[in-house]
């Protein structure tokens, strides 16, 4: 009878520190998903903020070139035209 005691109270032992190891690693997975969830939002931001200074970089891009520099004069010329052609389609759609 000793002997089953013995037993019971190593498994109670083991089913113990499983259950505390459980609730560690349950702990570390919680951490790791906020960092993750962080991780991405930061991501998130980084995208947008290159989006933006690419946008800004194209303005000024054309900026210079409708300056006068002679790097994309050709680019500036298709964006007039672009401009000028979704004017006349405005004038057109306010005249009908």
């Amino acid at each position: 009878m000793s002997e089953l005691v013995k037993i019971v109270d190593s498994l109670e032992n083991k089913i113990s520190k499983l259950l505390h190891k459980l609730e560690l690693l349950q702990q570390i997975n919680q951490k790791l998903e906020e960092e993750l969830f962080s991780a991405r939002n930061d991501k998130d931001l980084n995208l947008k903020t290159v989006s933006e200074w690419e946008q800004k970089y194209n303005s000024l891009k054309l900026a210079n070139s409708m300056l006068g520099s002679n790097t994309n004069k050709t680019e500036a010329k298709l964006k007039i035209n672009t401009l000028i052609r979704e004017l006349d389609h405005c004038i057109t759609q306010l005249a009908e």
